[in-house]
Parts: C-alpha cells; structure tokens; sequence
C-alpha cells in the first residue's frame, strides 16, 4: 500500500502517483469492496507511516498503552537525516503483510490509519515559509496490482474523504503536520535540535501515555503554567492531550509561547535569551575586528 505524502519535494519520479495536483472536486473512479480480484491485495505489501492520531485510535482500539503499541505493532524511521522521527506500521514478523489483514478484511476496520483511508488518494500537504497555515492538494495514487480504478463509480475527492471518515482525522493530525512542514520550510534557521528536543517530539507525538505522566511530572509543573482545567482535561481525555502536545512541541522546537511560564522559569528564560543574544552579538563583533585585522593589519603592530 502506498502512503500518503507530505512535503514539497513530492514523489513522482518513478512513484504510482500520478504527477497531477487537484483540489476535492476533482471526480475519480474508484471503489474497493470484498470480492474484487485484488481483495487485501494492498494490505499484503505496507508502508504506512502513522500518524499521532492514528495511534492513539488504534492503541485504544487494542485497549493497550501507547508504548506497548510503538514496541508491538510499529517500527521507527527518520523522516529526515538526522531530524524528527516518523512511525510506520510493523509487517507480521518475517514478512511484508500488515499484521490486522485477515481474510475478510481489516481487523481494526473503523480505526484503520489515515494512509489506508485515503487510498487511491495522495494528500499532498504544503506550507510556504513566511505562511503559518498548510495547504492541502491531491493526486491519484494508480498501482498495477489496484483494480479498484475499474469499478464503475465516480466519487469526487471530497466526497470520498468524508465517506472514509478523513475530515476527522485531518484536523486532528494538522497541528502535528504543521510541525513537520515548519521544520521543513524553516530548515537552517531554527538550527539542528537537540537530542532532548527530539526526544520530546517522540513522546509527545507518539508514546501519549508517557507524555501523560510527564505532565504530571513534578520538573513539569515547576516550570509550567497551565490552568487546572485544562490540566484536568488534557489527563483526563488522549485527543486533548494530544493537541495540547502540539503546542508545546511548538515552544520546544520553535520557540513560540505556546504554553505558559511560571513567573521565575519566564525570568530564567528571558535571562538565557538575552545572554545568548549578547554571546552572538559579541562573536560578531569579534570575528569583525578579526577580519579588519586581517585586510589592513594591526595598527599597533
């Protein structure tokens, strides 16, 4: 099964997808259904990279925690060198087929992940780099082994995604999409992340269940400014948590005030800005005086 995708670089050299980008009323042919000649054939051969919002339905599906379902039924895979990770559905083990085929079907059917929604659609997501928001395009995804194309039932882009359930689970992945399409689009001006940094991104994004306990944390909530409310709802409900995980992972890796200081760590941090700006600003100066140095020599000397 081939993925959906998600950045500007898109994959059509060599790639099923068809190199023509549409919007929702664009109409398609197509229909999957059990009996087709090609029934599960899709699910025989994944690459299906998950979204947060994929796992926190299937994890609840299975009823297992977040880290049991990244260490069972995933595995990790960079999405660029070394940057922030991405997760991709497990195969059964010595094999390439997805580990709930059966056959008659999708065991997880009503909590399939985004990519096998949108199948025989590609969602090409897009940020330019002074906008703040995405912008969604298709394309048709047409493989050899796909008979779907020759069902006789046209259905516009739009029309399909609701029918598969994707408006939900669009919104709910686009502050994590966001995320990535902004590392992508800022590329060296934020700078390398740290170690730590990309730890964070894991958890929150992937392992939920761990991010909980993190908030709880007491190192969290000495830091951390957020209204008890809000802290209840987030502990209380996974899609709260998660979204509110984006924006933390907002401050993190952008250094946006998405998520309140307390009085003293906003301080310690304002103090960390300005001495880092003065260190710039002093290495300026310094590699300046170097260079003059260097083109008309030292007027001491």
């Amino acid at each position: 099964m081939t993925d959906t995708y998600m950045a500007a670089d898109l994959p059509f050299s060599g790639s099923p997808v068809i190199p023509q980008m549409c919007d929702g009323s664009k109409p398609i042919q197509f229909r999957c259904r059990k009996g087709i000649a090609c029934w599960n054939t899709c699910c025989s051969n994944i690459d299906i990279s998950l979204t947060p919002y994929d796992i926190l339905r299937l994890k609840q599906r299975l009823g297992i925690t977040s880290n049991n379902f990244l260490l069972h039924y995933t595995l990790p895979y960079e999405m660029e060198q070394n940057g922030i990770a991405g997760v991709k559905l497990r195969p059964v083990e010595n094999g390439t087929a997805c580990q709930f085929m059966t056959p008659e079907g999708c065991s997880v059917y009503d909590d399939r992940p985004t990519a096998c929604r949108y199948y025989p659609v590609a969602l090409l997501s897009m940020r330019k780099q002074d906008e703040y928001t995405d912008t969604q395009s298709y394309a048709l995804v047409k493989e050899e082994h796909c008979l779907g194309h020759n069902e006789p039932r046209e259905i516009t882009i739009d029309a399909y995604r609701k029918e598969q359930g994707l408006e939900e689970y669009d919104e709910l992945a686009r502050g994590w999409r966001q995320l990535i399409l902004k590392k992508k689009s800022s590329g060296p001006s934020v700078g390398k992340p740290s170690k730590r940094s990309l730890q964070l991104y894991f958890m929150v994004c992937y392992d939920l269940d761990t991010f909980r306990s993190f908030v709880t944390s007491e190192g969290f909530n000495e830091l951390y400014d957020l209204p008890a409310d809000e802290t209840k709802e987030i502990l209380a409900d996974d899609t709260a948590l998660m979204l509110f995980g984006f924006r933390f992972l907002r401050q993190v890796l952008f250094g946006e005030n998405s998520v309140a200081l307390k009085k003293a760590a906003a301080e310690k941090r304002q103090e960390r800005v300005q001495e880092k700006a003065q260190q710039i600003e002093r290495e300026a100066r310094e590699k300046c005086a170097a260079e003059q140095d260097s083109m008309y020599g030292n007027p001491d000397d």
